[in-house]
């Protein structure tokens, strides 16, 4: 699978890891020139329709979610037998990892965590998506700290029928809640309850319930109560051991009844172990300790006469009292730090520049501002573009408020694509991280498909994804001329008068019934006669099969020109058989000729007087 390039598009760079439905890759989107996760379908599954649909599944659910704290999804493939998903590449490692290295984790940072996957949930469970899944290994860590939350692999719409699965449990049994490892309906409290022993797990550095087998581990979730947390590590603060604990409740209804409660229960938190991130305090610094008794302090004096020692006692309840007083000192300054810290409301300051908002969250009380700075197509340079928290939230003064600011529109050169065909063009285009706007064709005697022109010219400077216009040949314009009539004509008549205006009579005919042609005569044609087409075109004839038209006469008067003079009468008739002389004679002046003439179908009889034509007219 290195190597290979998924959709004509994503190039597979090296295997991050996989799990029991797919493998992770790195991998490169060629188009846009960044790095993606690509996560493909184990071969033994892809002939099995229902791990395709719960694979497929996970793209239908999170592409229905936009959230800082989940995982995107960019792209869903499949080539050959092989089905793909492409998501947002996460540098970083997961919670699981990051436990196994460094062990229990400090209780703010910890909360933190929590609190953004509790938030990731509230969206997710808003948009009734059901995880299913919550443990470390599916929560991704940032760089810069973030927390995101991944693999919707067995994730279902919470509305939807196959909710329940009774003969089967789903996801990791040790973060598994006790409704799923009974097989019952898992909702939006299952995903607490897991969330809840990662928690529990990342606070002590273990898991709350081991066993030798997974159906021995699923019982204890049932079953048992977990140790609690300060027991397992006394540091951990008794309010969140209380959220932990609430979380991990047995039953659905006594945990959070939201994961939005839970996240504002862990931003309260937040606040008073928060210092533990940045001033990492020891775990014991003000744990109650045995002292041991004070003894009078001696200090050691040589008289220069004789050199003999004379000892000066110190009273040992000024020691005892000074001590006291520090312990007092530390305790009280670290319950005003911790503790007994106000609380306000975050100011709304997006849009504004970032010397405005600093003046403004300053003013509000936030001493912890920190800047982030990227580029935005529309929010000019130096101002605001989102805050964390949102405006209006209630925090602690001591949380750090995030800002991000615009550094305006990203610049990229437009590149030269005149010559090129247009999906190469597009592509080369997408690479440099703009659009194409429109696409305008031209007659030209260059190739079909050639662009021939772009606005704006190579070399311009556009914002990114800003569009680019491309004038594109459609090919030579194509000389035209007017269909004949056909109508009457046999077969050989109308393909000879179709060459004559270089056309072509299309050899697939058609043939009907007629009582107006005779048989083999052109009854019908397409396209029409007098329309416009393209040189070399093909018109479809039907022909008719008969019987065809029957024998009728009419009766035609003349007057002959009383000019002392004879005069040569002449009668045509003009019907499905072609033209033809009815009649011809010499008749003296002034006198009145009536005659009967033959006819078939449709005909136009017109009268001749020295070839003079003097009178027509039509008949059925």
């Amino acid at each position: 699978m290195i190597g290979k390039l998924l959709g004509n598009r994503y190039e597979i760079l090296e295997q991050l890891g996989g799990g029991g439905m797919a493998i992770i890759y790195k991998g490169r989107d060629t188009f846009l020139n960044r790095l993606v996760t690509v996560k493909v379908l184990r071969p033994e599954f892809t002939c099995d329709e229902d791990f395709v649909r719960r694979f497929r599944r996970e793209a239908q659910a999170v592409a229905s979610l936009s959230h800082p704290n989940i995982v995107s999804i960019y792209d869903v493939g499949r080539e050959d037998k092989t089905h793909y998903l492409v998501m947002e590449y996460v540098e970083g490692d997961n919670l699981k990892n990051l436990i196994r290295g460094q062990g229990r984790l400090q209780p703010g940072r910890a909360v933190e965590i929590a609190r953004q996957i509790s938030e990731a949930l509230q969206h997710a469970h808003e948009n009734q998506i059901v995880h299913r899944d919550v443990k470390p290994q599916n929560i991704l860590i940032t760089r810069w700290g973030r927390a995101k939350l991944t693999d919707f692999g067995i994730a279902r719409e919470a509305t939807a029928a196959t909710l329940t699965q009774t003969d089967t449990v789903l996801g990791s049994v040790h973060y598994l809640s006790p409704e799923q490892a009974r097989g019952e309906t898992a909702g939006p409290q299952s995903d607490i309850y897991s969330l809840g022993v990662v928690l529990y797990e990342m606070v002590t550095g273990v898991l709350p319930f081991q066993g030798e087998t997974p159906i021995a581990v699923a019982l204890k979730h049932i079953q048992e109560e977990p140790a609690r947390p300060s027991f397992v590590n006394p540091s951990v603060p008794p309010g969140l051991e209380k959220i932990i604990c609430r979380a991990m409740a047995k039953v659905p209804h006594e945990r959070y009844q939201s994961a939005g409660d839970m996240a504002a229960d862990l931003e309260s938190l937040y606040a008073t172990v928060a210092g533990e991130i940045n001033r990492a305090v020891p775990v014991d610094e003000f744990a109650t300790r045995v002292i041991s008794p004070v003894r009078p302090a001696e200090e050691e004096i040589k008289t220069q006469a004789g050199g003999r020692r004379v000892k000066r006692r110190r009273p040992g309840w000024l020691w005892a009292a000074l001590i006291v007083l520090c312990l007092v000192g530390v305790s009280l300054a670290a319950f005003q730090y911790y503790v007994n810290v106000p609380e306000t409301t975050v100011p709304d300051v997006e849009g504004m520049t970032l010397e405005e908002a600093q003046g403004i969250l300053q003013k509000q009380g936030f001493k912890n501002i920190q800047v982030t700075r990227s580029y935005h197509p529309s929010v000019p340079q130096g101002r605001v573009i989102s805050q964390d928290p949102p405006p209006e939230t209630k925090v602690k003064v001591t949380r750090t408020i995030a800002l991000s600011v615009s550094q305006g529109p990203e610049y990229r050169t437009v590149p030269d694509v005149i010559g090129l065909q247009l999906k190469d063009a597009r592509i080369k285009i997408s690479q440099s991280e703009l659009n194409v706007a429109d696409v305008q064709e031209r007659f030209s005697d260059r190739l079909q498909g050639e662009v021939l022109d772009q606005d704006p010219k190579p070399g311009a400077r556009l914002s990114k994804g800003s569009g680019v216009i491309l004038y594109v040949s459609k090919g030579q314009q194509p000389v035209t001329c007017q269909v004949p009539d056909l109508t009457g004509l046999t077969l050989d008549r109308a393909r000879a008068e179709l060459e004559r205006v270089k056309l072509k009579l299309d050899e697939n005919v058609g043939r009907a019934t007629s009582t107006d042609y005779l048989p083999g005569q052109v009854i019908s044609q397409n396209p029409a006669k007098g329309m416009e087409v393209q040189e070399g075109s093909s018109v479809q004839v039907t022909i008719s099969n008969g019987p065809g038209p029957a024998r009728r006469l009419a009766r035609v008067e003349a007057k002959i020109p009383d000019d002392k003079k004879e005069h040569e009468l002449r009668i045509v008739v003009k019907d499905v058989q072609g033209s033809s002389e009815a009649y011809i004679n010499t008749h003296p002046p002034g006198e009145t000729v009536v005659k009967e003439v033959p006819y078939y179908g449709k005909a136009v009889i017109q009268v001749y007087i020295d070839k003079k034509l003097v009178g027509e007219k039509s008949v059925e």
